[in-house]
């Protein structure tokens, strides 16, 4: 506990100072990446499917 704490409940201007603290925010959490490794999949999958096209034909 810091060395300045002040109970809350000690007197009415601390108390009002403790009720107007703002929460903290939960961190956000990191967009899937799932999308991106299905796109690049489907990229490499047309390229070999076109790589084999060209050199057979």
């Amino acid at each position: 506990m810091p060395e300045n704490y002040t109970d809350p409940s000690g007197n009415t201007e601390a108390f009002r100072a403790f009720n107007q603290t703002p929460e903290v925010a939960a961190p956000t959490e990191a967009p899937s990446r799932l999308p991106l490794i299905i796109g690049a999949a489907v990229v490499v999958v047309v390229l070999v499917a076109l790589v084999t096209w060209l050199a057979t034909g």
